[in-house]
């Protein structure tokens, strides 16, 4: 998830492809083999997700070529949201990309836990 922090306050940002990305991943019967949730389950949960989050449009891709092309979209989103963070515990692919923005960190949901009040 993008969270932008601003003034005590957590936004969870959305943009069109993260919306699709996790739509994609929900229709993937195998990854939920264990889950306890039903399909109608996640369905409602996500929903319940997008209900608290902001939509944000982009309107200027940037390309921060990250080791995972796949995931440049969520540094777009969050130059286009004013992100101050960008909350995933896929850390490792948001390292060393080419194009660099000071305004935002890549935090684990660990830290994040331990940096709010």
């Amino acid at each position: 998830m993008i969270r932008a922090c601003l003034e005590r306050r957590i936004r969870q940002l959305i943009g069109q492809t993260l919306f699709l990305e996790y739509e994609d991943v929900l229709s993937r019967p195998g990854i939920f083999r264990r889950s306890p949730l039903t399909t109608r389950e996640r369905s409602e949960l996500f929903a319940a997700c997008l209900s608290v989050s902001e939509w944000v449009d982009i309107y200027f891709s940037w390309r921060p070529n990250l080791k995972d092309e796949n995931d440049n979209h969520v540094v777009e989103l969050a130059v286009a949201g004013t992100a101050s963070m960008i909350v995933t515990n896929n850390v490792r692919d948001f390292r060393a990309p080419e194009l660099r923005f000071s305004q935002f960190r890549i935090v684990t949901p660990r830290q994040l836990i331990e940096v709010l009040p």
